[in-house]
């Protein structure tokens, strides 16, 4: 009796092992797939357009636009934009929260 407590095949099979590292596959499979399906950016079956912001007003920002199946990425350079044009008009905020526009009188 003692020789059958000593010699336990049920301890001695590699299978169960093998058994133990499919199943923990199996769950980082599951907890890889689920985030892929959170995130916007990744997800190939998202028909979305998705724009995201990292970093937002710091000179390390970047934007992620994606539009379909493409993705386009554009960086911060740090510096503060600047461009061509004519005042069109003034907007006041009015006490209700609400915003008026004014444009220029003339063209």
């Amino acid at each position: 009796m003692s020789l059958k407590l000593l010699h336990e095949p049920e301890n001695d099979d590699p299978i169960l092992s093998v058994v133990n590292i499919i199943d923990i596959f199996l769950v980082i499979i599951a907890a890889l797939l689920i985030t892929v399906a959170q995130n916007p950016l990744l997800n190939a079956f998202s028909r979305q357009d998705v724009t995201v912001i990292t970093d937002p007003g710091k000179p390390s920002m970047e934007m992620l636009v994606k539009k379909g199946e493409k993705i386009e990425r554009y960086k911060s350079s740090g510096a503060i934009g600047q461009g061509e044009g004519a005042k069109a008009g003034t907007a006041y905020r009015m006490k209700d929260g609400s915003i008026v526009y004014v444009p220029e009188g003339g063209a």
